[in-house]
């Protein structure tokens, strides 16, 4: 008896995702519970197992497909003599040959018509068969660079996965929130001594301290101050929904793009637990290995460009947070100290808020609070639990 697998509900309101790697091929044989293939769904990859023993009998998406919730994945069969009926053709005159099944993307087939290539004729060289844009390209006699448009040559990439993700996430927040931006500059003179003189103990213990986690404090510590800002927008309900944790989102750089690992309970964590967990987490993002729950449930959403040499910006709330900051880099400038022009260590800050939840007074008195936790580190030690 055969089984169609349909993509399961994935949770968190999850309606479709992209197949990003087959473990198996039509024929082999799977176990109850055994991964059979990866899809990547809302920046994470979730690795999906088969819900019985047998024979994968036939694969109906092919890697780089979208599959919603309930569509069929593949067919398992109890024994590998097991087929479906075949499905039969019959003209005037009898039976017509059966034509073979082409496995092909819709951007590879629309490659192939741009192209003039007959698609029914290219021998696939990916899974199962699958056509690909190199075997199109390969088979009009040419290169990609061939690919043209008006103007010259051109590449077409495939809007999925991470960047995909991004796009949905970032056209959500755009559509819902008002968005303001507040810069301001700290100097972190201070803060520079105390964290050049405790990574050297850090490091001894297998941690790397950035300047990240006393940001995060920072932030913990005016939020408490400021709580309309740790907030979300129930746009059904019409209600602002503040809430009474701190979970803090920090934007990392992946090969594949930008992915937000969530730390809960900032409030509870030492510098030194969020300097490791923090490390941990953007480890397994680069990896590709973190859990969809580890980017899930952010409060507030920090953006450390000035590691790639950024100073000011107008970063993007991460929804449906109401507020994000964004830290540039750290550098020597002229500042004035006790009626003196003196050289200092001073931090761009950049703070993105949704007008709907907080006027700009607010926005701009959480931003100096935090520049005061900055620029007085001790602050951050003498307040925390």
């Amino acid at each position: 008896m055969s089984f169609d697998f349909v993509l399961p509900d994935l949770g968190e309101g999850i309606t479709e995702g992209e197949i990003r790697r087959w473990l198996v091929k039509e024929g082999d044989a799977v176990n109850e519970h055994q991964t059979i293939l990866e899809v990547e769904t809302d920046k994470a990859v979730v690795e999906v197992p088969s819900p019985k023993k047998g024979f994968v009998q036939k694969i109906y998406k092919l890697e780089g497909e979208i599959a919603k919730v309930g569509d069929v994945l593949l067919t398992i069969a109890e024994n590998l003599e097991e087929k479906k009926e075949e499905r039969k053709s019959f003209g005037v005159v009898g039976r017509l040959p059966e034509a073979e099944e082409i496995l092909a993307t819709p951007a590879v087939r629309n490659l192939a018509k741009r192209l003039g290539v007959d698609i029914e004729k290219v021998k696939g060289t990916g899974p199962m068969g699958r056509i690909t844009e190199d075997d199109v390209v390969k088979a009009s006699g040419g290169a990609k660079d061939l690919i043209k448009d008006q103007f010259g040559s051109i590449e077409r990439v495939p809007f999925r996965g991470v960047r995909r993700s991004i796009a949905k996430n970032l056209l959500a927040s755009m559509r819902t929130a008002a968005f303001v931006t507040g810069m301001d500059d700290a100097d972190v003179s201070a803060l520079w001594r105390l964290r050049e003189k405790e990574k050297r103990i850090a490091l001894a213990k297998g941690i790397r301290l950035t300047f990240l986690p006393f940001f995060m404090k920072a932030v913990q510590h005016a939020l408490a101050t400021h709580p309309m800002l740790n907030a979300s927008v129930d746009e059904s309900g019409e209600e602002i929904i503040v809430k009474k944790y701190c979970n803090i989102g920090v934007a990392v750089d992946t090969p594949e793009g930008l992915m937000v690992p969530v730390v809960k309970d900032v409030d509870k964590k030492t510098i030194l637990d969020l300097a490791k967990e923090l490390q941990e987490l953007s480890i397994k993002a680069k990896e590709r290995k973190i859990k969809l729950e580890e980017l899930k449930g952010s409060t507030f959403t920090i953006s450390n460009f000035g590691s790639f040499g950024g100073t000011y910006a107008t970063p993007i709330i991460n929804y449906p947070d109401v507020a994000i900051l964004g830290t540039g880099k750290i550098s020597d400038r002229p500042w004035v100290k006790d009626g003196q022009i003196v050289i200092r260590k001073v931090l761009s800050l950049s703070l993105t808020f949704d007008h709907r939840v907080v006027d700009g007074a607010e926005a701009a008195q959480f931003l100096n609070k935090i520049i005061q936790y900055l620029e007085d580190p001790d602050q951050i030690f003498i307040e925390s639990a």
